[in-house]
This record gives C-alpha cells, sequence and structure tokens, in this order.
C-alpha cells in the first residue's frame, strides 16, 4: 500500500506530517530559501533533528537536494535540472498565469510544436477541448496529456528519454525537426537574462531548442520571473528570435524594456 500524505494530530495538539508530505515540504522550502538548516527543519515539523538527516538523504537519493554541513540545499545549484514532478512544484501560480495567456496564442488550425518542460505541460493542460491541430511534442508527458483530445493529432518526436524531464533532446529528436514547419512553436527555457536571451545547460537540448525554432514561423517563449537570475550554459536563441514573450509582471521594467527593444513583443501576466 502506497503512504498517505495527509496530516494527523499528535497528543500535544500539533500535527504531524507523513514522511512524504514532510519530505515534499522540505524540497520546497529549501528551493525557496537556496539552503535549509536541520535544526530549523527540526523545529518546524516538531521531529528529531536524526528524522531530518534521514529526510535529507532519501532526499538526496532521488536527487531533489543535496547535503551539506548542517543541512541541504537544491540539486540543480550546480546547473543540472530538478525531476519534473519538482519543477511541477515551483511558481505554480505563476506558471497558470503564463499558461491561461499562451493559450490565447494557439492558432485557430494549423501545426504547433510545443517543447518539453513543467510551465508547457501545463501550457498543454489548458488547451481547450476541441481545437483541431497538428502537435508535435519531444515530451512524453505533454503527449499523454493531449492523447485524450479528438480533434488534436499528436505526433511524438523519437530518441533517447531523459528520465528527469521525460523528454527526447538527442540527435535523432534534432533530426526528425529540421524537416518539419509548423505555424507556432511554445518553447520555454532554464534561463533568461537581457544581454543572452534564452539559455540551458545542456548542448543537446540547445541544438533541439534551435532546430525548433527554425522549423517555426512564430515563436512563443513561456518564461516565468524566477528564470531571470542568471545565465545558463549555452545560449540557444536570442531575443530577436521570440515573437513573443509572455512572462511575470515581477520581472524587472527595465529588463522588459531591454526585450521589446530587440522587437520582441511582451505580454506581462
Amino acid at each position: 500500500m502506497a503512504e498517505r500524505t495527509s496530516s494527523v494530530p499528535n497528543g500535544n495538539g500539533h500535527t504531524t506530517l507523513f514522511q512524504s508530505e514532510r519530505q515534499r515540504r522540505i524540497v520546497a522550502l529549501t528551493h525557496e530559501a537556496g539552503r535549509a538548516e536541520v535544526s530549523e527543519l527540526a523545529d518546524r515539523f516538531r521531529v528529531t533533528t536524526e528524522t531530518i538527516r534521514r529526510d535529507l538523504s532519501d532526499l538526496q537519493s532521488q536527487r531533489l537536494l543535496r547535503r551539506v554541513h548542517g543541512g541541504a540545499i537544491p540539486w540543480e545549484t550546480t546547473g543540472f535540472e530538478p525531476l519534473l514532478s519538482v519543477r511541477a512544484d515551483r511558481h505554480a501560480a505563476e506558471k497558470r498565469r503564463l499558461t491561461m495567456a499562451a493559450v490565447d496564442e494557439l492558432p485557430d488550425t494549423g501545426s504547433i510544436i510545443i517543447d518539453s518542460g513543467s510551465t508547457l505541460t501545463r501550457f498543454a493542460e489548458a488547451i481547450p477541448p476541441g481545437r483541431t491541430l497538428r502537435v508535435v511534442t519531444n515530451s512524453l508527458q505533454i503527449a499523454q496529456v493531449l492523447s485524450d483530445h479528438e480533434h488534436l493529432d499528436v505526433i511524438v518526436i523519437g530518441g533517447k528519454v531523459r528520465k528527469n524531464t521525460m523528454a527526447m533532446v538527442d540527435a535523432e529528436a534534432v533530426d526528425a525537426v529540421k524537416p518539419l514547419t509548423v505555424d507556432t512553436l511554445f518553447i520555454s527555457s532554464d534561463a533568461a537574462s537581457p544581454e543572452r536571451g534564452l539559455t540551458t545547460p545542456y548542448r543537446e537540448e540547445a541544438a533541439l531548442k534551435q532546430a525548433m525554432i527554425s522549423a517555426a514561423r512564430r515563436v512563443v517563449a513561456l518564461v516565468d520571473h524566477s528564470k531571470f537570475t542568471t545565465d545558463q550554459f549555452v545560449q540557444f536563441a536570442k531575443w530577436s528570435d521570440i515573437d513573443v514573450l509572455i512572462t511575470n509582471r515581477e520581472v524587472d521594467p527595465a529588463v522588459i524594456a531591454h526585450i521589446e527593444s530587440t522587437g520582441t513583443i511582451v505580454r506581462l501576466t
């Protein structure tokens, strides 16, 4: 039987969380603050420091956090991606705002590419039924989300599955995209800055995103405000490659002005 994730009152009148829910909250707190201390977590969840250390060891084995002296830091501070299930929980409200705005950018008919990622998975979930579109994606999760839409023709790009994102981004995926021409590409990014545009930690992923951009007549980027903090290893797009940027109002107005000066239309949510 799977472990429950609810909570129960203990004898002191406080609420004690089950392990899975406590660990989920530990991950969220660590990503929010950038670091979590064992003693502070023990006080917060009213458990022993030994229990918290076991939690952190479990989370490190799942590549969700990294243990450091006295606590933990997010796994991806080294530039590698967290699991998709973790990314989906981060900045959820902001991502919902982006995806609802992105629905307005869908063509009435024709073809689109949807890139992989947690934001774009939420976008796929928001696509209303009844649309008649051919949808190309490299994301197994997005393909599954759209498979129940009667009028969507869903095409999955082949290649090796990257397990932490459930997406194909290798050379085979690039070769599958190159011959295509689609009306609109919906793409996201691990990082963004006014100077370097959109960047990712992975060269293979950058190559696939560049192929997608070349295949599209129009490019719509969904990038929440948390991505405007640092550049990643490889640039895959300049702002002049992006027709529409959908982002949050929390982004610095000076950054927005710079992006608009390149000709990109910016929609704030």
